[in-house]
């Protein structure tokens, strides 16, 4: 996959996106022969339990080979699902995705390349970029609330933006109050979302079928109304990106090795989150909803896994120890355990 780099002329950028289609019309036709030999058969229930599940993109990817792809139509009686999260299809068939908190993970990188670009400081008030009064906290709470507070969901306030805790001392998910980091990443850098996301990652990734989209009714209460529309082959893109380092397929550097590697950080009010990205491997979990449990995120993958993960079940899965990638789109899976399930009949294959 070659880099597309954002200043170069509007010829060469059509020509490398021809480049990339010529290559997702290679992976598939190699996605179609899955690994044969004692595995066959266990990668044969890892597409039927995946498929079973609502699926619509799956793609698993070891060491830059491709083991297996799936792009299924969504099932019947799925419309509500439909208006809500598919914005059609690309040239492949496959299904352009809102891919809901996947963006989450998505925007953390964007942020980490801000950082190398200084165009943006971590530690400096959210306020700084946003002005006084963002939120409904005491101007003396307000002003403790820092950017890394927003990547790390520490920020102490309410999904109605109102004071709760002193900042950095408790995790609680909150998609409403992480949207306003997208504004403090067009305020540093004086550009949209749009043509940040562009210029500095999509671009440069190859990923041809990302973008922004506006979303419907269903996203109104969550008061974050830009949606990351997608493909599982862009969302694998990125997870090359981690793999690499940071870097894209032909060396150059999208995002520094350490601000890559503080992306992973465990953060001190939850083990199982780093900067917006969930982290497998920890003493404790505590998720989107109320409480936690004990032990790791999930317990039948690598420990090393870290993971971005949307509503209906929405994955991108990166194992650095195992190189490996593996995405998950399509609606809500009716196994409660999916995550887990999907891991035990994934190690089988993999080993």
């Amino acid at each position: 996959m070659k880099r597309m780099d954002p200043w170069l002329c509007i010829g060469i950028s059509l020509a490398l996106e021809c480049a990339a289609v010529t290559g997702n019309a290679a992976r598939a036709e190699e996605a179609a022969n899955p690994p044969s030999g004692p595995n066959e058969q266990a990668f044969a229930d890892v597409l039927a339990y995946a498929k079973a599940q609502g699926t619509t993109g799956f793609l698993v990817i070891r060491d830059r080979q491709v083991l297996v792809e799936r792009n299924w139509p969504l099932p019947a009686g799925t419309a509500a699902f439909a208006d809500a999260y598919v914005h059609g299809a690309n040239a492949q068939g496959a299904l352009l995705e809102d891919v809901a908190s996947v963006q989450k993970s998505f925007v953390a990188i964007l942020a980490g390349i801000a950082v190398d670009k200084g165009l943006l400081d971590l530690s400096r008030p959210v306020a700084s970029y946003l002005g006084a009064g963002w939120s409904k906290a005491p101007a003396s709470q307000e002003s403790l609330i820092t950017v890394a507070h927003l990547l790390e969901m520490t920020s102490g306030l309410n999904p109605d933006f109102t004071y709760s805790t002193p900042p950095g001392t408790r995790f609680v998910y909150n998609t409403q109050v992480y949207a306003a980091l997208k504004r403090v990443l067009a305020s540093g850098s004086h550009l949209a979302l749009a043509d940040l996301t562009r210029q500095w990652l999509t671009l440069p990734l190859g990923l041809a079928d990302t973008t922004w989209g506006q979303r419907g009714r269903v996203f109104a209460s969550t008061m974050n109304p830009t949606g990351l529309v997608t493909t599982a082959d862009d969302l694998a893109r990125l997870g090359q990106l981690v793999l690499d380092g940071g870097s894209a397929s032909d060396g150059g550097r999208i995002l520094s090795e350490r601000q890559l590697h503080a992306l992973f950080q465990r953060s001190e009010c939850n083990p199982s989150y780093g900067r917006l990205w969930w982290l497998n491997g920890g003493a404790r979990t505590l998720g989107p909803g109320p409480g936690g449990h004990a032990g790791p995120l999930i317990p039948a993958a690598p420990a090393d896994l870290v993971a971005a993960i949307g509503a209906a079940n929405r994955r991108l899965f990166v194992v650095p120890s195992r190189k490996l990638i593996v995405v998950r789109l399509g609606r809500k899976a009716p196994d409660p355990e999916f995550d887990q399930q999907l891991w035990l009949r994934l190690m089988k294959a993999l080993d």
